[in-house]
C-alpha cells in the first residue's frame, strides 16, 4: 500500500504541474481525494516495522507540503495574482517602428501599416494608409537617387510630444 500511495502522489505531483502549465483544464482533485483516504486509511493500520511507520511519515509529511503549496497556487490562480501561460505565446510585432524599418525595394504593406500606426497613436492621420504607402516609397525612390544607397530606414522619433517620421539612407553610398 504504501508503494502504490508513493506512485499515486508522484502523478498527482506531475498532474498538478500540468494543470498550473495549462495542459489541464481543472485540477487533478479525483486523485487527490483518493490520496486523502489512503492515507486515512494507512494512519488506521498499525504499523510494527520502523521501516515503514518512517516511510508513512515521510510520505504524509510531502502530500502535506505539496497540498499547501496547490492550495496557495490555486488561489493565486484564483485571485489573478498569477495567470497561467497560454498555449501560445502572443508574436512579437515584426516592424519596430522605433528602431527602424528598411527598405530596399517597394514598402512592405506590414511595413507601411506598422509606421501608419505608430503615426496615428499620437495624432489623427490626415491621410488613408495606401497613401502614406505611396508616399514612403516615392521619399524611398528619392533618397536612393540622391545618395546612390542600397536601403532607406524609416523610424519614429518623438519631437515636442509628436511622433515624426525620419529616413535615412543606409548601405552603399556613391561618393
Amino acid at each position: 500500500m504504501l508503494d502504490q500511495l508513493g506512485r499515486d502522489l508522484k502523478q498527482l505531483q506531475v498532474d498538478y504541474e500540468r494543470f498550473f502549465n495549462g495542459a489541464l483544464p481543472f485540477p487533478p482533485e479525483e486523485l487527490r481525494t483518493r490520496i486523502q483516504g489512503q492515507l486515512r486509511q494507512l494512519r488506521n493500520l498499525n504499523l510494527t516495522a520502523a521501516v515503514d511507520n518512517f516511510r508513512m511519515a515521510d510520505l504524509e509529511a510531502r502530500y502535506n507540503t505539496y497540498n499547501e503549496l496547490w492550495n496557495r497556487r490555486v488561489r493565486d490562480l484564483e485571485e489573478g495574482r498569477h495567470a497561467r501561460p497560454q498555449t501560445a505565446a502572443p508574436e512579437a510585432p515584426r516592424y519596430d517602428v522605433e528602431r527602424g524599418i528598411l527598405v530596399a525595394g517597394p514598402v512592405a504593406p506590414e511595413a507601411a501599416e506598422a509606421l501608419y500606426q505608430g503615426l496615428a497613436r499620437s495624432e489623427a492621420p490626415k491621410f488613408d494608409l495606401d497613401s502614406f504607402r505611396a508616399y514612403l516609397e516615392r521619399q524611398a525612390a528619392a533618397i536612393r537617387t540622391r545618395t546612390g544607397c542600397g536601403q532607406v530606414q524609416f523610424r519614429l522619433a518623438a519631437e515636442d510630444g509628436k511622433m515624426k517620421l525620419k529616413a535615412r539612407p543606409v548601405g552603399d553610398t556613391a561618393g
